[in-house]
């Protein structure tokens, strides 16, 4: 096949890259140039530079041609300026999950001659099925990395289109691959974290863009002040870090995006407090509805965490989600990504 392969700089791209080689296909590799690593000098580094050179060693030894993509600009208006405005609504944003479907797998999509390849490839830990005619994702062997969480928001053209080469390993298979073919990276750490921000702390990137404006933290059941913070959008429903009161443990239980109040408890697992249901909208169901409302799991975050639910539609825009267990946060703005077991179902996201 001819494809296109999307390289970071990673181990896990690197090791698909020459999977594909090696496997006799006609491959090309692309770098995404995404804004925040060029816009953000005042940090006095410029990550990308460093997986720029990686990707181009392994072109280089392995004598498969390299484009790099600029994409500033689509980035900032379609994942960066969403993640902004999600924060500073007072919601949870998923910028991760936005990168895949609008970039990696769309713009970059009308940024090459798309037609002129049989597939596109990427290291991500995930699995491509066919079901009654329609493409589905499947988790990967390896749990913890499993990501069909971030992909559970593509349309049915871009996974028809889409390979994924180390879907089937676990990470240290891919590590041992990697040793064997003896990339340049195969010692090199994964990345962590958001996929723009690099080597930047999610708390700096939204300083550097909202700032800071003091707030007061309220106690949730009695409204007595606590203390002071540096505005709401620092703190997610469920967090317990960072909020530095004496007598705790204290949670963020509520956020007043209008008035930049924090509401905490100290009594957030207590029976009263009832964090086991939830509505979803804006759906992405890849059989096109989901024919399946009950005995499914969903997560609300990427990992293993997921529960056993039941979806009841109140319309045709908006559900109800019931969970078989509370969870520590439920924040409006979330995904939530729907499975029947090994089968990625779809995506909403928490109304």
């Amino acid at each position: 096949m001819k494809v296109a392969v999307l390289a970071s700089g990673g181990v896990d791209s690197s090791v698909a890259l020459k999977l594909l080689k090696e496997q006799g296909h006609q491959v090309t590799a692309f770098y995404l140039k995404i804004w925040l690593e060029d816009e953000l000098a005042f940090l006095g580094e410029c990550p990308w530079e460093e997986d720029l050179k990686y990707v181009r060693e392994i072109c280089k030894n392995e004598n498969i041609p390299l484009q790099i993509i600029p994409l500033q600009k689509e980035y900032f208006a379609e994942v960066v300026s969403y993640t902004i405005n999600e924060v500073k609504s007072g919601r949870t944003p998923n910028p991760d999950i936005l990168c895949n479907n609008r970039i990696k797998f769309g713009l970059f999509f009308d940024k090459i001659p798309i037609d002129e390849y049989d597939a596109v490839a990427s290291g991500h830990y995930a699995q491509k099925i066919e079901i009654d005619g329609k493409y589905f994702l499947k988790k990967a062997p390896d749990s913890i990395k499993d990501q069909t969480y971030f992909l559970s928001h593509l349309k049915q053209k871009q996974l028809s289109k889409i390979i994924f080469p180390i879907g089937q390993y676990s990470k240290e298979e891919v590590r041992d691959l990697a040793e064997k073919f003896d990339l340049p990276n195969k010692n090199r750490k994964d990345s962590q974290g958001i996929c723009f921000l690099g080597k930047l702390k999610f708390s700096d990137f939204i300083e550097h863009y909202l700032g800071k404006e003091k707030g007061e933290i309220l106690e949730y059941e009695t409204g007595k002040k606590l203390g002071t913070h540096d505005g709401f959008w620092y703190y997610t429903i469920g967090q317990r870090k960072n909020i530095r009161l004496p007598d705790g443990p204290w949670y963020v239980v509520e956020k007043d995006a209008e008035r930049n109040i924090v509401y905490v408890s100290k009594s957030y697992h207590d029976e009263d407090k009832v964090r086991d249901e939830f509505e979803i909208t804006d759906f992405n169901w890849f059989a096109g509805e989901l024919e399946k409302k009950d005995e499914i799991q969903v997560k609300i975050r990427h990992g293993e965490q997921q529960y056993g639910c039941n979806v009841k539609f109140l319309s045709n825009k908006v559900a109800h989600v019931k969970l078989d267990q509370n969870d520590q946060g439920i924040a409006p703005g979330q995904f939530a990504v729907f499975y029947d077991e090994e089968i990625c179902l779809g995506s909403a996201i928490i109304k």
